[in-house]
């Protein structure tokens, strides 16, 4: 059975949370049977040519005063300046009811902003691009934002990180409506990852760019990496930038903007979560390979920084279960 998938635009909108939802629905109309086919509709708010953050013009289907049929996915895109545009009452009661009509609605990034001065976040569980999630937060106390998640889901409400993370929670839904396969087959196309899950962090130690690659900061960075299982205080960190332990605290927040223990317990879970989703072995024998004292200590830190104990997130996300 056919599903209308539209997206909302406005002037400033980050063009890759419009295009990468939109071509993943697209792309799998090759897999489907005619009748289960994708139509994609562009609403804009407003009626001009929208000029992208990046400069890319867009030009909507329609107003959204002019879109009134129930949506089966209903996203809005988010842009640089979006947390601090208002569109007004008008558009706010037309997102509001639309998204009430809607069977799924959600956002791409920052986009959450938008549903939240609808009214649409009360009481909800979300993500957004980490950058805004503190201030999100703060427009709507009431929403509990997942900083360090790529995707939420919350009932008929699903939410996104920042731009690419659109297009993990496309294939998530494509694979839902669809099965893992026509959502593989497109991952394939677009060649991305099939999809990243949800439970996986917006930021990595092994994604995230390192300091400056001549720097004693990447070079202790890389020391981490390799060496989870090792000591890894401050002082033994220091003594392996042959450094006094004050000073390259201070040179290692500056440069990386988070401190070395941050950094160490970071990398410790990025670890962990790839040896729960790609094998078999026991919780501690990951705690062991992966540094943490023992298994409680990994329970502990995965509740404090994902939400979920290491079981769960295997459960939820290992490929090997």
């Amino acid at each position: 059975m056919s599903k209308t998938v539209a997206i909302v635009v406005f002037s400033g909108v980050q063009s890759l949370d419009v295009t990468g939802p939109l071509d993943v629905f697209s792309e799998a109309n090759r897999f489907l049977a005619p009748e289960d086919h994708y139509r994609l509709e562009v609403i804009g708010v407003e009626r001009k040519m929208m000029v992208c953050s990046n400069g890319l013009s867009l030009n909507a289907h329609r107003h959204f005063s002019e879109a009134r049929e129930p949506y089966d996915l209903l996203l809005v895109a988010g842009g640089p300046q979006l947390p601090f545009m208002d569109f007004g009452r008008t558009f706010d009661g037309w997102l509001r009811h639309a998204c009430v009509r809607a069977e799924r609605f959600g956002s791409i990034c920052n986009g959450a902003f938008m549903l939240a001065r609808a009214g649409l976040l009360e009481g909800r569980t979300v993500t957004t691009h980490w950058q805004d999630a503190a201030a999100l937060a703060s427009f709507c106390p009431s929403t509990r934002v997942e900083a360090d998640r790529l995707y939420v889901e919350d009932d008929e409400l699903f939410t996104s990180a920042g731009v690419s993370a659109g297009i993990d929670l496309s294939l998530y839904l494509l694979g839902r409506d669809h099965g893992p396969d026509v959502a593989l087959n497109v991952a394939k196309r677009l060649v991305v990852f099939t999809q990243r899950s949800g439970g996986q962090s917006q930021f990595s130690p092994f994604l995230t760019p390192h300091a400056e690659p001549t720097s004693i900061v990447a070079m202790v960075q890389h020391y981490v990496l390799a060496n989870l299982t090792g000591d890894l205080a401050v002082a033994d960190l220091a003594n392996a930038a042959n450094m006094n332990a004050r000073n390259f605290s201070r040179v290692f927040a500056r440069e990386a903007k988070i401190t070395p223990a941050e950094f160490v317990e970071r990398a410790r879970v990025d670890a962990a979560r790839v040896m729960l989703e790609s094998t078999r072995a026991p919780l501690k024998t990951v705690a062991y390979q992966c540094g943490f004292r023992d298994a409680q200590h990994m329970r502990s830190v995965f509740n404090c920084r994902l939400g979920v104990t290491p079981q769960q997130f295997r459960l939820n996300f290992s490929a090997m279960v």
